[in-house]
């Protein structure tokens, strides 16, 4: 699912309040609405999946690093699920489903190649073939959602995660410069947000 914060029609009564409080520290007010848009949308995402009221799940992260809401999500109630959001200002998304499951969403920057990034992120073979911040933040969607269902590490994008076997892939674009990945363990489609 993905949409805009303000289409997440949801009460942040479901918000715990470690994320209450993440939500908070936000210095801008639509950064914070897509924070919390997101983490609503993941429970109503998982309830879809589930069968069940979103209201009735508990969405929790925790990091050994960083405490509580950071880290790989899950929901408390169903842990096995597979569950990932992702969120830019102004734009939201949340997948769910068996087995290990990514998703982010990146906004394409204008002008040209963003070259420093390109070298940092993509593999040569990658490198050679990119020639636009489109094709640059396509695979840099991709590798964020492979980190994110953790197999593949931030500090080794560059030599790899363009090898895709075994996984399924679905991306959308929303609107000009919004680019979305979802990569899980069995095929996915893209469903609307409950209106």
């Amino acid at each position: 699912m993905g949409g805009l914060p303000e289409e997440v029609l949801a009460p942040e009564e479901w918000l715990t309040e470690v994320e209450r409080e993440r939500a908070a520290r936000f210095r801008y007010a639509t950064d914070r609405e897509s924070f919390v848009a997101a983490h609503l949308l993941m429970r109503v995402c998982a309830a879809a999946v589930l069968d069940t009221e979103p209201g009735e799940l508990t969405l929790r992260q925790h990091c050994d690093l960083h405490g509580p809401g950071h880290g790989k999500p899950y929901i408390e109630e169903a842990p096995a699920l597979g569950v990932s959001f992702s969120h830019t200002r102004g734009y939201v998304c949340a997948a769910a489903g068996p087995g290990k499951v990514g998703v982010d969403v990146e906004r394409v920057r204008p002008g040209p190649l963003d070259v420093l990034l390109a070298d940092r992120v993509l593999t040569p073979r990658e490198r050679a073939l990119v020639t636009g911040n489109d094709e640059l933040i396509r695979h840099w969607t991709r590798k964020e959602a492979l980190i994110k269902r953790g197999e593949l590490e931030l500090g080794k994008v560059g030599s790899g995660g363009d090898d895709l076997t075994g996984r399924h892939l679905l991306e959308w674009s929303a609107g000009p410069d919004i680019r979305v990945a979802v990569i899980t363990d069995t095929p996915a489609r893209r469903a609307p947000i409950p209106g």
